[in-house]
């Protein structure tokens, strides 16, 4: 089930460590699963806005939160007409954190702006207007009427780099041309698949690879170019 203020696939596993984390950034790079709009959310024009208020910021802040971004957060939400709360994220997964990519609509469009430029550490209240949120249809099954206003509070615990990051490309382009061949991608996934705690049949990299190429070769010549790879948009590629 689809947990609120997340797209379908949005929650990523709590903050399971090693071969957990390490299977579901294979997830978002290689795209080993569909891609859903919100539940409830369609988009719509409006002149509304997300108001964000920092409740607290740490002193030592060197790094912020930017799109194409992983991010583990915790985070509360509640209707702004009575101050119902319809979501918490610490009952759900055994209380982890969720871990998911910022600006890339895996979280509702409002959650997306409001965590823009954050702290690891920092804690923000935002008011969503229904345009961000589930606008005039709601969202039924997780109790948020039609045009509700939603307020969140967030905790961001982590920022680290996306999984489609210059530093991963790097990873995987062994001989440094700037592109990536089958042989090189092949090579990170059998690595990759050996960190997963689940043995996984050799056909199912073949087709993890074969469909990776077949969604992002757009040219047809057999590798992969550092602006097909970067469809998170990263400034540094």
């Amino acid at each position: 089930m689809t947990r609120l203020g997340e797209r379908e696939h949005g929650d990523l596993g709590g903050s399971a460590p090693g071969a957990m984390r390490s299977l579901y950034r294979l997830v978002l790079l290689f795209g080993l699963c569909g891609c859903f709009i919100a539940q409830g959310q369609k988009k719509e024009e409006s002149t509304e806005e997300v108001k964000i208020e920092v409740l607290y910021r740490p002193e030592n802040c060197s790094k912020t939160s930017k799109k194409g971004d992983l991010l583990n957060a915790h985070y509360d939400g509640y209707l702004a007409e009575d101050g119902s709360k319809f979501y918490c994220s610490r009952t759900q997964n055994e209380g982890h954190p969720k871990w998911f990519v910022l600006g890339v609509g895996q979280v509702i469009k409002g959650l997306d702006i409001a965590m823009m430029h954050m702290c690891p550490g920092e804690k923000r209240k935002v008011i969503i207007p229904p345009s961000f949120a589930y606008g005039k249809k709601g969202y039924a099954e997780g109790k948020i009427p039609p045009d509700a206003t939603l307020i969140f509070e967030i905790e961001l615990y982590a920022v680290t780099k996306g999984p489609r990051s210059v530093e991963t490309f790097k990873q995987i382009d062994a001989d440094n041309d700037r592109q990536l061949s089958k042989t090189e991608v092949s090579y990170y996934l059998e690595r990759e698949f050996e960190k997963d705690e689940k043995p996984r049949d050799k056909s199912y990299q073949i087709a993890v690879l074969e469909d990776f190429f077949k969604k992002n070769d757009h040219d047809g010549n057999g590798f992969i170019s550092p602006k097909e790879y970067n469809v998170y948009q990263h400034d540094e590629l």
